[in-house]
């Protein structure tokens, strides 16, 4: 396995949360209710709160479809706890990738540390389960308990969703991906969706050499002769069918009285 897909956690300090609701992200609560509402025993799972709060259990490592820690008991022993946690099958997680590229929204939420409500409803309608439900936590444990779950299990599964809280990514990675693997699946679908886009094509350029061997070009042929300029400064017309002189000098005159007049206004005004 890569290290994206296994992660380890350092051991929560002694006493280092306390909150009337045990997570405080709303999955991590939905995490906590999947596991207490499979509870069969009430007691163990106030012991497992104690547990997790004292700082019994040790450093955490999640892997796909698995959470394990060592669990210290009040008599000093040393129990193995794993929790299972039921993989999305290939498909389904094509089918969370699909929703997840199709709303640029739900990737910068989880991103941010956030698990939004409408990627887990679009989820839900495209029969991926992310959250976990009644069943989908299995915890083992090799103490004598036989409560399901036991305390060290129970301490696990609530001290998970602090980790949750602190990153979605982690219930991701239980349920079968991490992260980098995530992302990289997204790249694919984008890279697939975005049409090629064809490079324009430099004009091919001229041997520098041969452009000096040409010499100097001709000059251009001199512009026609200016009208000829009656006494008021006004170019004079020639008569023409149709046209009337004395209207064009009239009209150059409007005209240029009027570039006079914006010519001599000072910078910047109306």
């Amino acid at each position: 396995m890569s290290d994206d897909r296994v992660r380890g956690f350092p051991a929560f300090g002694r006493g280092g949360r306390r909150v009337r609701q045990f997570a405080a992200s709303w999955w991590g609560r939905a995490w906590v209710r999947a596991m207490e509402e499979t509870a069969l025993d009430g007691e163990q799972l106030r012991k497992g709160r104690r547990y997790a709060y004292t700082g019994h259990v040790g450093s955490i490592t999640v892997s796909p479809g698995r959470l394990a820690a060592p669990v210290y008991g009040d008599d000093g022993a040393t129990y193995t706890t794993v929790v299972y946690v039921e993989r999305l099958a290939d498909a389904g997680w094509e089918r969370l990738a699909d929703e997840v590229a199709g709303n640029a929204g739900y990737l910068a939420a989880l991103l941010d540390g956030e698990v939004p409500h409408d990627l887990v409803a679009a989820a839900d309608d495209a029969g991926v389960r992310l959250l976990p439900d009644l069943g989908d936590l299995q915890p083992e444990c090799d103490c004598a308990d036989f409560e399901f779950p036991c305390r060290h299990a129970a301490a696990l599964c609530y001290q998970a969703s602090w980790l949750l809280d602190a990153d979605p990514f982690v219930l991701l990675l239980l349920r079968g991906r991490g992260r980098g693997e995530l992302l990289a699946g997204l790249r694919r679908r984008g890279a697939a969706r975005t049409p090629a886009v064809p490079q324009p094509v430099a004009p091919a350029g001229v041997d520098a050499v041969a452009a000096y061997a040409t010499g100097v070009p001709p000059l251009p042929p001199p512009p026609p002769a200016v009208a000829a300029v009656g006494p008021a400064g006004l170019p004079v017309f020639a008569p023409a069918a149709g046209v009337d002189p004395r209207v064009l000098r009239e009209a150059v005159a409007v005209a240029a009285g009027r570039a006079a007049a914006l010519a001599a206004r000072p910078a910047g005004g109306r």
